[in-house]
């Protein structure tokens, strides 16, 4: 698994950390540290199963060229598929599943990535699912950038690279000719993508 977050979001990512240890016989967590108050604290808890990145490791060129043109969150937004990539090709990983840093599991979500494994897809997806009375798929997309897993197989690398191209053009916490933040880009996958499966 890997996530980012920041020092607002730091009892999140430890709450979603605590869960992942309740639930899961075994797991790695990958965290990307937006500022150094983040990874001071988790390299002093020394915390099993997590590996601690500094958002320097990630940063290349391309995305601190709109660093400066984005607000903090946006900017979470648009490195989401970067810490995706990162992770993977960094640790030589097959797959990897991003998890939002304000997740919490109440069961092993092994029990999702073998839905995933069986359909043979590269790519899992997960809707909003909102109920009708709030559903805000329109402005918000079908689906949500909150797990979501890659393999690191041309079908995968395609889509993603795809998707932080994107992302590198225009990720904003705003409505605009049918784009929102990193999300709606999304909502065509299915169509446009080989080995796309919505969970």
């Amino acid at each position: 698994f890997c996530t980012l977050f920041d020092s607002r979001y730091l009892s999140r990512g430890l709450a979603l950390y605590d869960s992942l240890r309740s639930v899961c016989d075994s797991f790695t967590l990958y965290i990307i540290c937006f500022d150094d108050i983040v990874q001071d604290a988790l390299q002093r808890l020394h915390l099993d199963n997590i590996v601690v990145i500094a958002l320097e490791c990630m940063e290349d060129d391309k995305l601190l060229s709109v660093k400066a043109v984005r607000t903090a969150g946006e900017y979470c937004w648009t490195c989401t598929s970067f810490s995706i990539d990162y992770v993977l090709k960094r640790f030589n990983l097959p797959e990897v599943t991003y998890l939002d840093a304000d997740l919490f599991f109440f069961q092993d979500p092994d029990i999702l990535l073998q839905e995933f494994h069986e359909s043979d897809a590269s790519v899992l997806i997960t809707e909003h699912r909102y109920t009708p009375e709030y559903d805000q798929s329109v402005t918000s997309g079908i689906y949500c950038v909150q797990f979501m897993t890659f393999k690191a197989d041309g079908r995968g690398r395609n889509v993603l690279d795809w998707w932080k191209a994107r992302c590198l053009e225009w990720c904003y916490s705003r409505i605009e000719d049918g784009k929102f933040g990193d999300q709606k880009y999304l909502d065509n996958w299915l169509t446009m993508f080989e080995g796309i499966h919505s969970l």
